[in-house]
């Protein structure tokens, strides 16, 4: 049986993603949960994945785009995206966000999510 396994997102070294997307993540078994620094003007460009997403804000906002229909998320604020809808994020303040991912971001592990990195 596995043993718990203890983390400080402050311990642990920060991935610049693109220039405006600073990205810590911890990968379980079936889970991921990511810890973002967005600075105000940044995009996560639109894309889809298979993973159920819950995005918590912590500070800052957020403007999540869909077809049809945008949420502003402010801290305190979540937001649920079902798996394999496409979506994309405009960066309305400096904010800093915790995902959950299930299953588990492989195109994080294996560094394919090229959506993420032309910005």
């Amino acid at each position: 049986m596995p043993d718990a396994q203890h983390y400080r997102w402050n311990d642990m070294t920060a991935e610049a993603v693109n220039p405006s997307t600073l990205r810590r993540y911890v990968t379980g078994e079936h889970v991921t949960v990511a810890r973002f620094e967005l600075a105000r003007g940044g995009i996560v460009p639109r894309h889809a994945h298979a993973n159920e997403q819950v995005s918590c804000v912590l500070s800052g906002a957020l403007k999540f785009k869909f077809d049809g229909h945008e949420i502003v998320a402010r801290a305190g604020e979540v937001v649920q995206i079902p798996g394999t809808l496409a979506h994309e994020v405009d960066v309305l303040e400096d904010s800093v966000v915790i995902d959950v991912f299930s299953p588990v971001r492989r195109d994080w592990i294996d560094k394919t999510d090229d959506y993420f990195r032309t910005r």
